[in-house]
């Protein structure tokens, strides 16, 4: 009888989830045409932003995860599926950055340990991400990259060398493909070898 009841109870409770998610889910779609996830339909992403101690509008999705020390800056998006590892000597995000949909950064890597058979230690180094810049969808950022101001790194870029202010980055590993100019407040992409720079 008391099994029947439990069950009775988490099915009572999953309708209440379901229902609150359907009415949440028909908002987005009329709002954004958008569907999200549970958990990223449900949590409020400037909320989650504020308890992890981010700066003034920082937004994150519920879905992303951080580990360890992890500063980020005003106005910054961090999407879904994002993986922010700074349990390695943390992370540093600037204010009004674009962290695109599965982007990886870590401060870490295992690399040497593995292949010395556990005799070497981690590497561990910080990463550092300059102010405006965009990290594109499923990009990684390894241990010990700087990525200066009003920089742009492609999707399914892999980033492992530090680069300088307005740089355009590709490819994995990532190379620089182009550079960012300002005409006024005008930000323009300049792609290298496309009649640009």
């Amino acid at each position: 009888m008391r099994e029947d009841n439990s069950f009775n109870e988490v099915e009572r409770w999953k309708s209440v989830f379901r229902e609150a998610y359907e009415k949440r889910e028909k908002e987005l779609m009329e709002l954004y045409q958008r569907s999200l996830p549970f958990q990223d339909a449900m949590f409020d992403r400037e909320e989650r932003a504020r308890k992890l101690g981010f700066g003034k509008g920082a937004t994150i999705y519920n879905s992303a995860l951080v580990y360890g020390d992890v500063t980020v800056g005003e106005r910054t998006w961090i999407g879904p599926y994002v993986l922010l590892d700074g349990s390695g000597g943390g992370i540093w995000i600037g204010s009004t950055c674009s962290i695109s949909a599965g982007v990886h950064i870590y401060t870490h890597d295992t690399v040497g340990w593995a292949l010395s058979g556990g005799r070497q230690p981690y590497r561990r180094k910080p990463v550092r991400i300059g102010n405006c810049c965009h990290i594109g969808s499923q990009s990684v950022i390894l241990a010990g990259v700087e990525i200066a101001d009003r920089c742009v790194v492609a999707a399914n870029s892999m980033v492992n060398e530090s680069v300088p202010p307005q740089t355009i980055l590709g490819g994995t590993p990532a190379r620089r493909i182009g550079h960012v100019e300002y005409h006024g407040d005008e930000p323009v992409l300049v792609l290298e070898g496309r009649g640009g720079g």
